[in-house]
């Protein structure tokens, strides 16, 4: 098992998980990030710290894979971040959005540390 970030993160990247871990496994996108299903050590200390909700063991919540898939593939692209930033402005207002995949998600990373 590992934790895993699902859409609840999108367009709002509330990053207080960032400095919770142990091992550095948050990587950044443009407004979302995903950890590294390798380095992740399922100790599940930033699952409590999401204000969204937005970090699940990859056994909950994903029954396609979809949500794994995806922190497996940007975890290799974007930068790592370990300190926490600003949420976006806007952060508050899409917290109880659903289905924000198709409306937010971006590739583009985001700037790290």
């Amino acid at each position: 098992m590992t934790y895993i970030v699902t859409d609840a993160c999108i367009a709002c990247k509330y990053t207080d998980c960032v400095e919770v871990c142990p091992v550095d496994c948050f990587y950044e996108g443009e407004n979302f990030l995903v950890i590294h299903p390798d380095e992740c050590i399922d100790c599940g200390v930033c699952e409590p710290e999401c204000p969204v909700e937005a970090i699940k063991p990859d056994t909950e919540d994903d029954p396609d894979g979809k949500w794994l898939a995806l922190n497996t593939k940007f975890a290799d692209i974007w930068p790592n971040i370990t300190l926490i930033k600003p949420a976006p402005s806007d952060a508050d207002a899409k917290a109880n959005e659903t289905d924000k995949f198709d409306k937010y998600f971006s590739e583009k990373p985001g700037e790290g540390d």
